[in-house]
This record gives structure tokens, sequence and C-alpha cells, in this order.
């Protein structure tokens, strides 16, 4: 070969080479604050990270993208932003935004018998969950929630909402004893659940699971059978769980054991298990939840409101149980803002124990992130920001006095951060709000159908007899 010819050779390769290190991707973010929420809580104080096909492929400093060469078909500009993993929802009712503000300063018996249940019975259709879960949609992803639990009728329905939006969710068809809005008898309802959760097995975000409401709303004999079919089609199961004294005075009067005790002596809690709530709890029954690894999810502002009680979260923190944070429905809270939670489960059981150094501020950013993904049994997958995880994340814009200055991130975060400072929204790699614009959802056409849906409720109160 003559020199001509190695010279074209050796810029061939040359070529060839550059074009092997070029990487197409789908997102890059850069220039932001990057708080992984990993092991390490490393931060990236001018971070980037890659996305393809949905997951994190790259992190770290911006100077390290000199070793990369990415070809993003977007982009998001993080400058004067904090990036960091989606916010995981634990529990909530998501077409109950629709009863937002319906019946407020009750006891939770009086709350759940006298208003709630009759206005299920009456008001809730297929149509109404359809309108209340593409409002909760958006008041979720609005507010930096990625991933949430939900239990509810008609989920299906809030199955495909969740799907079009964009939303990843762990969605529970409520299963109980007495006659629902979408299924007027047992069978008819498991059946339902048995056909939903074959049409959403395989759906990259949904995952199908069976919720029977409650201990004291689900028979023994039912839920034996749920945990059959759990255990069988490979379902989570949802259940509220010790949520109050009164349902352990139910439990001892119809069972003759507290909750957490009946439940284990029927082979209910296991992995599958995630339970709302776990308010009265002692010691042993922390160790059972432990053993078991059942999921927990803490509504603290839902659980003040209605005077349920307080979790025993700095105990369960302790003993490495899988706990996050929930919302509840929006009927008792009255909002599905997780930035709420987080900043009052950290003042709440600082109050309650009289201790202010009980559950950090990096504990409590963490529990609304990892912690909820550790509770929802996702956390291989989702819960912080490390390649090899689904690309669920959020930007906050930190350009506003309330966010100035910034001594330390987490505290800024959980004490002075609302959900009006997210920007950015972006779950399996696809941008879900961009610069507080949603991307999926028509915010006008939702919040007309909510105000239309609402109106005619008010007016069927109203005709309905005392």
């Amino acid at each position: 070969m003559n020199m001509l010819g190695k010279i074209l050779s050796i810029f061939l390769m040359s070529l060839l080479s550059n074009a092997t290190k070029a990487e197409q991707i789908d997102l890059l973010i850069s220039g932001g604050t990057i708080v992984t929420i990993d092991e390490q809580w490393n931060v990236y104080e001018n971070g980037f990270v890659a996305i393809r096909d949905g997951m994190i492929v790259a992190i770290g400093d911006t100077a390290a993208l000199a070793e990369h060469d990415f070809h993003p078909t977007e982009t998001l500009d993080a400058r004067n932003k904090i990036v960091l993993p989606g916010l995981v929802n634990t529990h909530t009712h998501l077409p109950m935004v629709l009863f937002r503000g319906l019946a407020d300063d009750l006891e939770l018996n009086e709350w759940l018998n006298k208003v709630i249940f009759p206005a299920e019975s009456r008001f809730v259709t297929r149509e109404f969950v359809v309108a209340g879960s593409e409002l909760g949609l958006a008041e979720m992803i609005r507010g930096g929630t990625t991933t949430f639990c939900d239990m509810y009728y008609f989920e299906d329905a809030i199955a495909e909402a969740t799907n079009k939006a964009g939303l990843r969710a762990v969605l529970g068809q409520t299963v109980i004893d007495f006659p629902a809005p979408d299924y007027k008898t047992w069978s008819e309802a498991i059946a339902s659940v048995e056909a939903f959760a074959g049409k959403w097995e395989h759906n990259d975000l949904i995952l199908p699971a069976i919720a029977p409401h409650a201990l004291y709303t689900v028979s023994t004999e039912h839920l034996e059978e749920v945990d059959e079919m759990a255990e069988r089609l490979d379902l989570p199961i949802l259940i509220h769980l010790a949520e109050a004294k009164t349902e352990s005075d139910f439990s001892l009067k119809h069972f003759g054991q507290r909750p957490i005790l009946y439940l284990e002596q029927i082979g209910l809690l296991s992995p599958r298990v995630i339970g709302a709530h776990a308010i009265d709890v002692n010691d042993q029954e922390l160790q059972i939840l432990k053993k078991r690894e059942v999921g927990i999810g803490h509504c603290p502002q839902s659980n003040m409101k209605i005077v349920a009680g307080v979790a025993p979260i700095p105990q369960m923190l302790a003993a490495g149980l899988r706990v996050g944070l929930g919302t509840d429905g929006a009927a008792s809270n009255n909002d599905l803002d997780m930035w709420q939670e987080i900043d009052t489960a950290a003042k709440l059981h600082k109050l309650y124990t009289g201790d202010p150094t009980v559950l950090s501020a990096r504990q409590a950013l963490k529990m609304a992130t990892v912690g909820g993904a550790r509770a929802l049994h996702l956390e291989e997958s989702i819960g912080s920001l490390e390649v090899g995880k689904m690309a669920d994340l959020i930007l906050l814009d930190v350009d506003a006095p309330h966010l100035v200055p910034r001594y330390d991130v987490y505290s800024l975060l959980v004490y002075a951060a609302k959900a009006s400072d997210v920007a950015d929204v972006v779950v399996n790699g696809q941008v879900l709000m961009r610069d507080r614009q949603l991307k999926t959802l028509d915010i006008d056409h939702v919040m007309d159908e909510a105000r239309s849906l609402a109106t005619r409720l008010k007016s069927l109160q109203k005709a309905a007899p005392d």
C-alpha cells in the first residue's frame, strides 16, 4: 500500500472510530443541580442526565459530557433548576378529587359512613371516574408526582386515563362486601379483577393490583380469596391497614385480635401487601410488618385532618420497614400535593416525639422518593437517579424568592419547595410537562369537565330528600 493509500486508510478508520463513539439518545438534561437520592447521596452541582429508551444511561458532572458524543433527540435546559427523582405517592383514591371539600371537619367513621359511602353510591359512575382521574393526574403531574398507588372503583378507567397521561401507577381494583358503584356483587368484582389484570399485565406504566378495601368491609372468607387470586395472578394487594383505633376495636370485637395479628393469622400479610396508614400498631406488630416486608403508605395530612392518629414512623424507619408517603384521597386531605406531605411529615413527628432531630430533611425526602419506591416494591426500577433505572424525574425552578438562599439542598426541598416550583416532569423518558405546560393532558378541557360534574353533583345533593 502506497503512502496515499495508508493516509486514506487511517482517515477512514478515524471516521469509523468517531462514528462508533457517537451515541444516539432520546433526552439530555444538563446544567442543573442533580440530586440523585442514591445510596451515596450523590449531588452533582452542574450535572447531566442522559436518557434512552425510557432509562437513565449516564449521569454525572457536566464536565464528563466531553467523554461522550451524545446526539439527543430532545434536550431540557436545567440551569437554575434542581433535578431529582419524581415523587412517589403510595396511597390515594384518584377520582375523589371531585369530592374535594364535600365533607370537612368530621371524624373518620362519620366522614366515611355518613358522607363518603352514600355519596359514592349516588354519584360515582364511569364518567365521574374518568373526569376525576384526569383532574387528579393533571394535579399530580404539575406537583411532580411521577408514580402513584391507587385503589378505587372503575379502576380500568383510571388505568386508561393514567396510561394516556403517561404516569406510572400501581392500580388496585377495589373489592368490597357491599354493592359498589361499579360491581354490585362480590363475584362480579372478582371477575373484573381477573379481566383487569389480564388487560394491563404487560403495560410499561400500569401495574394492576387487587384492593380489598379493609378488614371491616371485607370478610375473612373473601380476604382469603383475595390472597389466593393475588398469588395466582401475581398481583399486589392494596388495603387500608390499622388506620385508626376504631379499626382495632372492630377487629378485637369480631376476630378477637388486633388488625395486624388477625391478617397475619389468616395468611394475608406478605411482600405483596401495600398497607395504607398503619397508625394503630405496636412493637410486636411492627416486627410482623418488617418480617413480611409489607409496604406502608404514610398519609400524615389526611390522618391529622380526620384525627385518625399518628403512625409510629420514626420506629418504622429505625426498624427498616418499607415506608413511603401518600396523600390519601383529596376528599380527606384536600389535595394531591406531595410537597405538603413531605413538609408535614418532617414537622409532625418532631412535634409528636418532642425531638427536633427526628425525621430529618434527608429522611423525609427519601420517604417521598426511593422510600415510596420500596413501599411499592419498585426500588429496583424507580425512586433514585441512577444508571439502569427508569427515567422518572422532575426539575424544580429555584429562581424564586422563597428558594433563596440555598445552604442545604435537602433542607430547601423539604421545608421551602412548593408544588408550583415544579417546571418539568419526565416519566419513562417522556416529557409530560415542560415549563409548567402539560403535554399529555388538555388542562382547560379537564377542568371544564370537572366543574360541570361538580355542578351536577351539587344540584343532585340539593334535590335529594333529607
